[in-house]
């Protein structure tokens, strides 16, 4: 299997061999496994170390005290969790397991050396955060603007999207653990709306999920219906570093 990574943040730059061979080296630590509805990493943690998707979804999320949840964010593999561990004294939010998930765990001093000593992958990842900030822009118009239809086609495209960008689609589907509960919970809504909507789009043939598996039979149609574009992504930086 490819270092998820590498294949991560060679959509923002190229790297040379060395790169590859430290960020390999780097992330070659002992795994730890995390089963679906744990918890990696709880609020008000202090930060030890930088967290490496593996395998497997992972969620960042905010709670109320009482147990409302809000999904603020979906770690894919090759994402790092919380490579700012150098800045808060004090985790201000949760990161829990979608499905199983496997992770490695880095020493800040470690992390910190390597950005210094290879460039490119600082600059890969100085790129990621961006792309990051920009998810996080289209998540909070998501919640304020988009009636319930174009909430969830829009996640469903953006998912699809980052999914087919590290290799993890297979022609017109892709892995879909979350549950009705899961998705209520990163777009806003109930279970029991989420679950309304979900009907609606199988009607239309724009959407088929089976077996914690997302079908989508036409793209572009479900792009329409949620106003989707995949700007925000900066999939035209990575198509030109690619062609460079």
């Amino acid at each position: 299997m490819p270092n998820p990574l590498v294949t991560k943040l060679e959509q923002f730059t190229h790297l040379s061999d060395e790169d590859r061979r430290v960020l390999q080296t780097l992330t070659s630590q002992p795994v730890r496994r995390c089963e679906p509805g744990t918890d990696i990493v709880r609020e008000g943690d202090a930060p030890q170390s930088v967290r490496l998707v593996l395998s497997g979804w992972a969620y960042r999320y905010k709670h109320l005290p009482d147990g409302r949840r809000q999904v603020v964010a979906l770690l894919l593999p090759g994402d790092l969790c919380d490579h700012n561990v150098f800045v808060p004294s004090e985790r201000d939010h949760s990161i829990g397991a979608l499905n199983d998930v496997t992770l490695v765990e880095i020493l800040p001093a470690a992390f910190e050396g390597m950005t210094t000593a290879q460039p490119r992958v600082a600059r890969a990842l100085a790129w990621a955060s961006l792309v990051n900030a920009a998810i996080q822009r289209e998540w909070m118009l998501n919640l304020g603007r988009r009636i319930a239809v174009e909430r969830l086609t829009h996640l469903f495209c953006e998912m699809f999207y980052r999914l087919r960008a590290i290799g993890l689609t297979q022609e017109d589907s892709c892995e879909m653990p979350l549950t009705q509960t899961d998705l209520a919970d990163v777009i806003g809504m109930t279970p029991v709306h989420v679950n309304r909507v979900l009907q609606t789009l199988r009607r239309q043939k724009l959407v088929e999920l089976r077996g914690r598996r997302l079908t989508i039979p036409d793209l572009e149609a479900l792009e329409r219906a949620a106003l989707f574009t995949p700007n925000y992504l900066h999939l035209r930086h990575i198509e030109a570093q690619s062609d460079a």
